[in-house]
């Protein structure tokens, strides 16, 4: 079995072929039979985890498991406490109500973020905020339209963490083996 952490960049599909000749996996990772364990859409960056493996697939990918996804948001706007208890709790989006999440409001972007390429242009006299979600469901687009529910849109979004895999490091593009960070075991 082969699983491996990627850190897709922004603008790379994920997946490893395309008609239009956009950017996909194929021009980063080079090990065959592979697959995603989920989505992560074009214009989203962070941890992918690749496997060979389809019942870990499954688990990683599947809503119904219950798998945690941690992302790091950049909103505009300043949230205020309604919006993360709205946040929190669960919203009612338009495919029905989502499960209840974990939502927290950084003071600013970790200092371990890249720039992006190209940068977060938010409109003009917009403040933008950073928050932390962890979802355990995995819908189309359920971070950007969540935020936008409450009147945050989101401007950015890098995922860091799928159950017990970590980006940990990876800088956009790179891909390396993937050993789960599992309390326990040693390095």
């Amino acid at each position: 079995m082969t699983t491996l952490r990627f850190n897709k960049p922004f603008r790379v599909l994920a997946q490893f072929t395309d008609r239009e000749g956009r950017a996909t996996l194929a021009d980063y990772i080079d090990q065959p039979g592979v697959y995603a364990a989920g989505r992560l859409d074009f214009d989203s960056e962070g941890l992918l985890v690749l496997t060979s493996d389809g019942r870990l697939k499954a688990r990683l990918a599947d809503p119904a498991s219950g798998t945690e996804k941690t992302y790091l948001v950049q909103v505009e706007g300043i949230p205020d406490v309604a919006a993360i208890a709205r946040l929190s709790s669960g919203l009612d989006l338009n495919d029905g109500p989502t499960r209840p999440a974990g939502v927290r409001l950084l003071a600013r972007a970790p200092g371990w973020l890249w720039k992006r390429d190209p940068p977060v242009q938010p409109r003009a006299g917009k403040r933008t905020s950073w928050l932390e979600i962890t979802l355990t469901e995995g819908r189309n687009r359920q971070v950007r339209r969540m935020t936008a529910a409450v009147g945050l849109p989101t401007l950015r979004l890098i995922r860091t963490r799928i159950g017990p895999y970590e980006l940990s490091g990876l800088k956009p593009g790179e891909w390396t083996g993937a050993e789960p960070d599992i309390p326990g075991r040693g390095s």
